[in-house]
């Protein structure tokens, strides 16, 4: 039964749109992430006229804004900066941490912005952070549920669309965070005298690129929810 319905689903014109569409944003992620992998080795080349390193910055941004008590740490890996809001602590990658090119102080302003929101109770970073841990929950159990759902019953089916759905929303509930983030950096780095004028242009290629990736994932996701809402559809 599972392969004789998947094998009607994609014989379908129905199957084949879905199928093109999820290529389509399958191929748009692929590029976004080359995207901001090729635009931050790019600008992590370009020294900016300040000196400042992505540490200094953060703690320049964070001090001026009232967030004194924010650590900044380092962490392993590559473009792995985040804000960790439950341990107020900034965690900058070394090339970021330690660097004083574009790149840098540019990731390091947006994941400053992540703490700014978290300091002035921003309201998306806040739903989503209560979303975060069922969205992390349901990441590990979906997929499990949905093949059950073909070979036990359709009722695992609907059980594992529920939550993919959380996935979806969170991932959507990340754009408007991201990308306000990333015009806080800007403000920030402008204002504060840590690029120039001259250099605003490349900062906004650098957090553009990252933005990038958040929409081409959150595309996937609801192309993948409606070819699954689709398909639980059919075998009712």
């Amino acid at each position: 039964m599972y392969g004789g319905y998947y094998s009607g689903f994609y014989g379908s014109g129905i199957g084949g749109n879905w199928f093109l569409l999820l290529m389509l944003a399958l191929i748009l992620s692929a590029y976004a992430q080359y995207k901001v992998s090729s635009s931050f080795n790019k600008y992590l080349k370009v020294p900016s006229r300040s000196g400042y390193s992505g540490r200094e910055v953060a703690r320049i941004i964070l001090d001026r804004n009232g967030l004194n008590h924010v650590k900044i740490e380092t962490i392993g890996g590559n473009l792995t900066d985040h804000y960790d809001p439950r341990s107020e602590v900034l965690r900058l990658s070394r090339k970021v941490y330690n660097g004083s090119s574009l790149a840098a102080v540019s990731v390091a302003a947006h994941e400053v912005g992540h703490a700014i929101q978290h300091g002035e109770g921003y309201f998306p970073l806040i739903l989503r952070n209560n979303i975060a841990p069922i969205a992390s929950i349901s990441s590990r159990f979906v997929w499990i549920l949905i093949v059950l759902g073909f070979v036990i019953s359709p009722f695992l089916l609907e059980v594992g669309i529920i939550l993919y759905l959380a996935i979806v929303l969170f991932q959507v509930i990340t754009l408007p965070v991201e990308f306000n983030a990333s015009k806080r950096a800007l403000l920030q780095l402008e204002e504060n005298g840590v690029v120039y004028s001259d250099e605003i242009d490349s900062s906004k290629k650098v957090l553009s690129a990252a933005a990038l990736t958040y929409v081409a994932a959150t595309l996937v996701s609801f192309i993948q929810l409606l070819r699954l809402l689709s398909i639980s559809g059919r075998r009712r």
